[in-house]
């Protein structure tokens, strides 16, 4: 058959997709095929001119100001070392965290500044600070720290108190009589 034939019946369709050539499947026909060489990371390194990769972490009321350069794995805490700062050692593997998902375990050191909530709060601002961080450092290792979670904010808050109640929920005692 020829292209400018007209298809009649289901015979004449199975005969010309037997004589035309086998396409390459893909998910959309309109969309480009991926290089087949090594991937380029999406994003590019944000370094400052010290060398250091800076990133913002928040958690309940906490905010935290984290600065992270390749090292020996030293974590210092608004001029403290993480021991003194964070004495709960549930507080110090929290910060670890994004250390551990991405293997690089000892390789950075680690400023932060932080202000504001307790020391839970600012437990979870400065993960989430170092994983900011860690990402805009070396890129690559977005995918494995956003796959842990620990890019996305914590949005929980204290619910704020209402009028006419105790508390943000708790009433006052109800009396019938």
């Amino acid at each position: 058959m020829s292209e400018t034939d007209t298809v009649s019946s289901l015979a004449d369709l199975k005969d010309l997709t037997s004589a035309a050539p086998a396409a390459p499947v893909s998910a959309s026909p309109e969309a480009p095929r991926a290089p087949t060489g090594p991937a380029a990371p999406l994003r590019e390194r944000e370094v400052d001119a010290q060398g250091r990769s800076y990133a913002t972490g928040r958690r309940k009321d906490a905010v935290a100001r984290v600065w992270i350069k390749p090292g020996s794995g030293k974590i210092t805490v608004n001029g403290r070392d993480q021991e003194v700062y964070f004495a709960r050692p549930t507080l110090r593997l929290v910060i670890n965290q994004p250390f551990e998902v991405a293997d690089r375990s000892g390789q950075y050191d680690v400023i932060a500044t932080v202000k504001g909530g307790g020391l839970s709060g600012q437990a979870g601002a400065v993960k989430h600070g170092i994983s900011q961080a860690l990402s805009k450092f070396e890129p690559a290792l977005r995918s494995a720290v956003k796959a842990a979670g620990f890019l996305t904010r914590d949005p929980r808050v204290v619910e704020r108190k209402k009028y006419g109640k105790a508390k943000a929920r708790k009433s006052f005692q109800f009396s019938k009589r």
